[in-house]
């Protein structure tokens, strides 16, 4: 099919709420060097899209100003260097921004095939999770197998694919979720253990479990006061990786815990980083994750799809924080 020079997207002209989300017209993205161009069937909908409607999460110099980070679509046009994709490929694409669009450009490294038989609307909320829970626990957290990992938003789309890594490897993965339904969804997820936070003091019942030893890891996305008592939860050598802040960035920590127990805090924010670490980030997944996908071990939970024209109903559904899994945009 020819490509066209005008293409519909959701590109906010201010900051605000998710009424700001409306369809517009914008020129077609060419490929640079080392890109490919793809006609987007589907986009992924994070967290990180929401804080840059509301001007709350600056974008890194050159990117984008149409949110979306993942997508899955078809390769239409291949710059230089780019050579391993051909027009015609099913991809599924880390990206800095761009993705809330019928096209959309993105690095050729960051790209992996669409796994077989796999739903193009499945494939587009692989990327931004996998790539970060991959780095964070493996490449910072060192997550061995037999090890027991914490990890907090049990069913939101990190929440669910730490539970699929964490199992895959042979980790022990404890969560925590806000009603008993969203405990019973981890579970069903490969969760071991889910703990209600609203109903029970998550510290206490991680000691519970884990026979008053701790964790070894905790993946922490809420921040602020839960940070101290994260580290209540962590065995002696345990590690904190911290990916998100939603209760805030700043914390109160007693240091003398750390010590005593040898802690290592850590984290990480994935979009900042160069297209070579997220290119060997993706070499990495597509050699060791992509084959569980391909025999259906792994099997991507999607929450809902909308059409891109509803992209400010999904922004409403993830500000109400009732989804299970994944949120997508279907274009």
């Amino acid at each position: 099919m020819p490509i066209p020079t005008e293409m519909t997207a959701i590109d906010p002209a201010a900051p605000g709420g998710p009424e700001v989300l409306q369809p517009v017209t914008r020129p077609v993205p060419q490929p640079g060097p080392g890109e490919v161009l793809v006609r987007v069937a589907a986009a992924g909908v994070n967290r990180p899209d929401v804080l840059q409607r509301m001007g709350l999460y600056p974008m890194p110099p050159g990117t984008p100003s149409i949110p979306g980070l993942e997508i899955a679509g078809t390769v239409v046009a291949i710059g230089d260097g780019a050579e391993r994709w051909r027009v015609g490929d099913a991809v599924c694409a880390l990206i800095a921004g761009g993705g809330y669009a019928e096209y959309c450009t993105a690095p050729a490294g960051q790209c992996l095939p669409v796994p077989a038989g796999m739903a193009m609307t499945d494939a587009a909320g692989l990327c931004e999770t996998w790539f970060t829970v991959w780095s964070n626990v493996m490449d910072r957290g060192h997550a061995r197998p037999g090890e027991t990992m914490l990890v907090h938003g049990g069913t939101s789309g990190i929440g669910v694919t730490a539970i699929q890594l964490g199992t895959a490897l042979g980790l022990t993965v404890i969560v925590t979720a806000g009603s008993g339904d969203k405990c019973s969804a981890a579970l069903a997820a490969g969760a071991a253990h889910a703990i209600d936070y609203k109903a029970q003091d998550f510290v206490a019942e991680v000691a519970r479990i884990t026979g008053g030893k701790g964790v070894d890891l905790v993946l922490d996305m809420v921040g602020g006061d839960y940070v101290p008592r994260n580290l209540q939860c962590l065995a002696e050598d345990g590690r904190h990786v911290s990916i998100a802040f939603q209760r805030g960035p700043r914390a109160d920590l007693d240091l003398v815990a750390v010590m005593r127990k040898r802690l290592t805090l850590t984290g990480s924010m994935l979009r900042p980083r160069s297209i070579a670490f997220k290119s060997a980030i993706a070499e990495t997944l597509e050699g060791v994750i992509w084959p569980e996908f391909e025999s259906g071990r792994i099997v991507p939970l999607i929450d809902r799809v909308f059409p891109l024209a509803d992209a400010a109903e999904a922004h409403r559904r993830m500000e109400a924080g009732t989804h299970v899994g994944k949120i997508v945009l279907s274009i």
